[in-house]
Order: C-alpha cells, then sequence, then structure tokens
C-alpha cells in the first residue's frame, strides 16, 4: 500500500490540530490546546487504490520552529494553514513555501495552501484575493475550510489525494 507523509505547517491557534481531527476522525474540538507534535494516519483511496496518509500535526509556536526543518526532511507533501481571521498568520506562512524547497533541495513539493475558520465571516481579516494571489505564486493549489462547520473537508480530502498523485504518476519524489 502507498504512503505518503503529510506535513501540516502554520501558527499556532489556527486551527491545525481541529482541521486534522476532524479530517482523520470526524470530530471538532473546540477546547485550544497547543501543539507540540502528533501523529496520525488516515486511509484513503487514490486512484482506485488504497493509500495511507500519514499526518504529522506540528507545533506552531516561536519556542518549537527550530524543529520545522526536520518535520519537512521528512515530509512528502505539505498542507500550510492559516487563520482568514488573523492577517498576522497570513504573513507567518509567506516565506513557508521557500522553506519547504530549500530545505528538501526540491525545486517541486506537494502543497496545499489551506484558509481556516471560514465559518467565521463576520471577522476575516484575510480576502480570499490574497489567499489566491499567494496560491499563484507558490503554484499550488487553495481553498477555505472550517474544521468546525466541516466546509470544503472533502474537497480537502481530494486535494490531499490529488497533489501526490501528479508526482507518484512522474516517478520524481517517490518509487512504489
Amino acid at each position: 500500500m502507498r504512503e505518503f507523509k503529510v506535513v501540516v505547517l502554520g501558527s499556532g491557534g489556527v486551527g491545525k490540530s481541529a482541521l486534522t481531527v476532524q479530517f482523520v476522525q470526524g470530530v471538532f474540538t473546540e477546547k485550544y490546546d497547543p501543539t507540540i507534535e502528533d501523529f496520525y494516519r488516515k486511509e484513503i483511496e487514490v486512484d482506485q487504490a488504497p493509500c495511507v496518509l500519514e499526518i504529522l500535526d506540528t507545533a506552531g509556536t516561536e519556542q518549537f520552529a527550530s524543529m520545522r526543518d526536520l518535520y519537512i526532511k521528512n515530509g512528502q507533501g505539505f498542507v500550510v494553514v492559516y487563520s482568514i481571521t488573523s492577517h498576522h498568520t497570513f504573513q507567518d506562512i509567506k516565506n513557508m513555501k521557500e522553506q519547504i524547497l530549500r530545505v528538501k533541495n526540491a525545486e517541486r513539493v506537494p502543497v496545499l495552501l489551506v484558509g481556516n475558520k471560514c465559518d467565521l465571516e463576520h471577522q476575516r481579516e484575510v480576502t480570499r484575493a490574497e489567499m489566491e494571489a499567494l496560491a499563484q505564486l507558490w503554484g499550488c493549489p487553495c481553498m477555505e475550510a472550517s474544521a468546525k462547520s466541516r466546509c470544503n473537508l472533502p474537497l480537502l480530502r481530494l486535494a490531499l489525494a490529488d497533489q501526490p498523485l501528479d508526482l507518484w504518476r512522474q516517478r520524481t519524489l517517490f518509487s512504489f
């Protein structure tokens, strides 16, 4: 069975863990408990074949920023998350694609940009246009999602499946 290591990156409090737990277990966690590192496995279907996503939910706080390079080195695909309710968290991720490429020593790596908390539209600080401009600059897909309302979680699943598929087909990063 093919396995794909996904690393979830972003600032503290953007909902990385909530999105991950909702995606893997179908449960929304209301309480914020800062993550150091959590690991999840989810079996999905890619090209009508089973595939296991190994998802590493990382710390978003600066005190664990030194571990980020290690997470990136071991990852094969990346979900970069910010909160649509905090422009600061959007600014925090702007250089993350370059960091990923540098650490991976690669020209191309699967990245998905996710604006979380789209259920809080009335508190929006980051526009869709800003997200789309960054995604275009990075050359990656983007979407808004909500762990609380489950908004776009099916699309998130498809995006996570489709990102490695291109690379599997081209055999640039994976062997099977």
